[in-house]
This record gives C-alpha cells, sequence and structure tokens, in this order.
C-alpha cells in the first residue's frame, strides 16, 4: 500500500526523485501484485509459508500476500484453478495432476523425506492387528495417503487389500476421528502426534526409521504462472529463503508464528515444533531428483505414465539458482 500512497501524492506535492527513491526502496513496486499462498496441513514442513508472512518477508519483497490455509485438498484444487498462485503441497500432490496434463510445478523444498508416524488406537497392538482396520486420511492422492500407504507396505500390509482407506480431511479432523474411535489409525508429522498418544494413542511405525527418501513438502506453482510472472515469482522465493532463514535464527519470532498457527498453549510443544522447524528446513531448499523419483516410482502402478517421466520435469529451480549463485543466500548467513 506503502507504493500506492507515495503514487497518489507525488503528482502535485513531491519531486520526481521522490517517486524514483520509492521504486528503489520497494522491489518492483510499479508491479507489485496481490496473490494468495496456499498450505493445507497445519505442520511444521510449511513453516517457511506462514513465518513468511508473520515476518512481513512478502511485503519486504514487495508482494502484497494472503496466506491461507485450506483444507488439505482443497490447495490443490485452488492452484490448479488459479485461485491461488502458490501452495504447499507434498511432491505425490502436485505430481499426479502434472502427469495427467496439468501444469503444477515445483519452485522450493522444505522438505526431502517424510516424517510422519502412523499413530493406532490402544489395543492395536501389533500390525497383524491392524488388518480390516480403517486408516484415516486426508484425500486419496495426497500426502497422507501416499505416506500411509508406504508405511503400511514397508510393514507388509498391503494397503489397498488389508486395510479400509477413509478420506476424511485434515490433520484436526483425523485427530478427532481417531481419539473419538471413528478410526483405527491415521498418520501425523511431528510434533502432532504427540497430541494423539497424550490422548492414549499409540505409535505403531515411524516412517523417517524406514529409509525412504522421497519429495515431501514444498512451494508449488504453475507453467502458467512462473511465464506470466517471473520477477513475481523469483521475488516470492526470495521471501521464503529469507524465511528459513528467520526460523533458522530468530527463535522468538518463529514461537510467536507457531504460537499463532499452530494454537500451542504448551512451551513444550512450541519448543519442539521450533526445534524440528530449525533441524530440518534447509538453507538452500532445493529439490531433489531422488526425491521425485521416489514419488514417481510410488505413483507408476496407478499411472504408468510416470514410469518414463523425467523428475526434473517436475521442477524448476532457476528462481533458487538464481539467488544462490548471486551469493545471496550465503550472505544471509554471515
Amino acid at each position: 500500500m506503502l507504493h500506492r500512497f507515495i503514487f497518489a501524492r507525488c503528482s502535485k506535492t513531491f519531486p520526481i526523485i521522490v517517486i524514483t527513491l520509492a521504486l528503489i526502496a520497494w522491489p518492483d513496486a510499479g508491479h507489485a501484485q496481490q496473490i494468495r499462498v496456499g498450505y493445507g496441513s497445519l505442520s511444521t514442513s510449511y513453516a517457511a509459508i506462514w513465518v513468511a508472512g508473520e515476518a512481513r518477508l512478502f511485503q519486504k519483497n514487495g508482494i502484497d500476500a494472503e496466506v491461507l490455509y485450506l483444507e488439505s485438498a482443497l490447495v490443490r484444487t485452488a492452484l490448479l484453478t488459479g485461485d491461488i498462485a502458490m501452495g504447499g503441497m507434498s511432491g505425490t500432490t502436485m505430481a499426479a495432476p502434472r502427469l495427467q496434463g496439468g501444469d503444477p510445478i515445483l519452485i522450493a523444498s522444505f522438505l526431502n523425506s517424510l516424517q510422519y508416524r502412523l499413530v493406532v488406537r490402544p489395543e492395536i497392538r501389533t500390525v497383524a492387528d491392524l488388518k480390516s482396520k480403517r486408516v484415516g486420511v486426508a484425500g486419496f492422492g495426497l500426502g497422507a495417503h501416499r505416506g500411509a500407504q508406504i508405511m503400511l507396505a514397508k510393514l507388509g500390509l498391503n494397503p489397498d487389500t488389508d486395510v479400509t482407506m477413509l478420506q476424511i480431511g485434515g490433520d484436526p479432523t483425523r485427530l478427532a476421528a481417531l481419539l473419538a474411535g471413528t478410526i483405527d489409525a491415521s498418520v501425523f508429522n511431528p510434533p502432532l502426534y504427540k497430541r494423539a498418544v497424550e490422548g492414549g494413542m499409540r505409535v505403531l511405525a515411524n516412517i523417517e526409521e524406514m529409509n525412504f527418501p522421497v519429495q515431501a513438502s514444498a512451494l508449488v506453482t504453475t507453467d502458467r504462472f512462473t511465464k506470466k510472472n517471473y520477477d513475481l515469482t523469483r521475488r516470492a522465493v526470495r521471501s521464503i529463503i529469507e524465511s528459513i532463514h528467520v526460523i533458522k535464527t530468530n527463535p522468538e519470532l518463529t514461537k510467536r508464528a507457531i504460537r499463532k498457527y499452530l494454537r500451542f498453549k504448551d512451551e513444550r510443544d512450541t519448543d519442539e515444533a521450533y526445534q524440528i522447524m530449525r533441524d530440518i528446513l534447509p538453507r538452500k531448499p532445493y529439490p531433489t531428483v531422488e526425491g521425485i523419483k521416489a514419488v514417481l516410482d510410488e505413483l507408476s502402478p496407478k499411472l504408468p505414465v510416470a514410469k518414463t517421466a523425467q523428475p526434473r520435469d517436475f521442477m524448476d529451480i532457476r528462481f533458487i539458482e538464481e539467488l544462490d549463485r548471486s551469493g545471496y543466500i550465503d550472505r544471509l548467513y554471515k
């Protein structure tokens, strides 16, 4: 709004030099746009999005960004329909529609591995006890669904026949359903899974112990958006990189954001979430070919076109590379 104020006043009361200085102070001020950035999970893995909003880093880079929490699958739908410009989602969530002719593209990675815990009702003591039980997921084809499928398969169960998968919604909905006994199991990222444990549930498996590298949470936009808004996309990626720096170096601001977005009241939860965020976020958020390949391998039984797809076609790293090669990212930490 500052640049609009300056433009409104300068014609009568300010010299032309004021306009020039304003444009320098506010990157690409004359072309600043409002955008919506969505995320679909109350998870530390998407912290860079909402910390960027809380720390006003989008505004710092000339972007008027509205950061929105959207229930799980709505992020992908909203991105593909153009209702949001960018969204936080898993590699699986963005890869499937691209394989089917859509144009989502991954521009930054928040996590190159999965952190899910398979949490079950207390009466389920073994893997065998999970047979014929109800497993709640956010939505078919989304991150929690794929995470559950991977974990069940690693445990020796067939996720298509040995359990009943129910798509019931995002993390809060699944947690409530598990505690109420409406479902028998679900997957949660840390630290949310601890809420289930505190409610009497059990952790049956931890995917971090299964050695399964995969492109997990990421910032995704569309090819059509980057083509029309290259500089805006670059500034958005810069905002995310600066947000990661804030998370790693400013615990006070980050914990304030945690309390606001994750609604934690217990400082132990806040401290644990902060430690997770600080440790998992890469300074240089490049996606990996190996991570995307793992996603494509998992999708190939139901989407045969994934077998011949090239992982690099699912990522656009020009924006990170530009900032990296200029030395900008390294200078943040000096």
